[in-house]
């Protein structure tokens, strides 16, 4: 299945039960199908997996975000068509936060809503229903660093293809027997769909090979997507179709990374500015590792960037 033919959001438990065929497939966070619309859950470990699982696509994403949810339980006589598909245009929609899947590990994006510039990279350590979050304890330089009570933030999350925002504010932080903080537990998330092509503004220095014999510059890459990118260039390195390589660091997760990729160069054209060249260029033959490394980074960078 095309990431860009679907948008998912987690199955509620309400909307699973025996004995009644789903009107819509459900799925994995990658797209995977579990269980075709039409089927029945007929176990209860079944039932269980789904629940801990599975997505569903929901037309809300594409179309009124108004539209209330209608139950995936139906008749095999009166099962409705599938809902038209659209073009999305990264609407938001609000969920209740015990609608989103969060996991123990999640990594979540901390921003102070005083002082948008100071940023923090915390890991989910639990919660307790309708009442707090625990995460680790910020830190900057390997120390941790002096969180207030009552300080607020804008929490942000992305997990398969959602990203996930929402504000709390700092109810205690405590360093024994293991630091960690409380904050407060949100009745609502924004959410807005990330798509595999959506690209990432950025500003980051790299280098560039193409062709045979091989020339190298060094470039500055002003955009990203887990497909491929464009960087500025001082001079015209090569013609289109030339083959090559980048090198660049990425940070994800808290962690700097450096890829080393093999590239397609698609296109030159001549930058704003005038005196530098744009090269658009292709990943090729991108391994699992790095692919995975290439969409946290492109994930996080949109969702801090909001």
């Amino acid at each position: 299945m095309a990431d860009s033919e679907i948008s998912l959001v987690p199955v509620r438990r309400a909307d699973l039960g025996f004995g009644k065929p789903l009107s819509r497939a459900i799925y994995d966070r990658q797209g995977k199908l579990l269980l075709a619309a039409g089927r029945v859950i007929d176990s209860q470990s079944q039932l269980f997996g789904l629940i801990e699982n599975g997505f569903v696509q929901d037309s809300t994403w594409d179309l009124n975000p108004a539209e209330p949810r209608k139950s995936l339980l139906t008749s095999a006589s009166k099962r409705p068509p599938p809902p038209p598909e659209a073009p999305n245009d990264n609407k938001d929609i609000i969920v209740a936060m015990d609608d989103v899947r969060w996991y123990v590990g999640e990594t979540l994006y901390l921003q102070l809503t005083d002082n948008p510039a100071v940023r923090y990279t915390v890991r989910l350590i639990g919660f307790v229903k309708k009442q707090m979050l625990f995460v680790t304890v910020p830190m900057t330089d390997g120390k941790q660093d002096f969180i207030r009570d009552g300080q607020t933030f804008v929490v942000r999350a992305f997990a398969g293809k959602k990203a996930f925002a929402f504000v709390t504010v700092a109810i205690k932080s405590l360093h024994s027997p293991y630091p960690y903080l409380h904050l407060s537990y949100p009745k609502e998330v924004r959410c807005t769909v990330v798509r595999r092509g959506v690209r990432a503004q950025v500003d980051i220095a790299a280098s560039v090979s193409l062709g045979q014999p091989e020339r190298v510059a060094n470039a500055t890459l002003n955009d990203l997507s887990v497909g491929g990118g464009s960087g500025t260039l001082k001079q015209v390195l090569g013609t289109k179709g030339e083959e090559g390589r980048i090198k660049f660091k990425v940070s994800a997760a808290g962690q700097d990374e450096m890829l080393d990729l093999k590239i397609v160069l698609r296109s030159v054209v001549p930058a704003e500015s005038g005196d530098a060249f744009k090269h658009g260029i292709e990943f090729l033959d991108v391994s699992v590792h790095d692919r995975l490394l290439l969409s946290a980074f492109v994930h996080q960078t949109v969702v801090e960037g909001e």
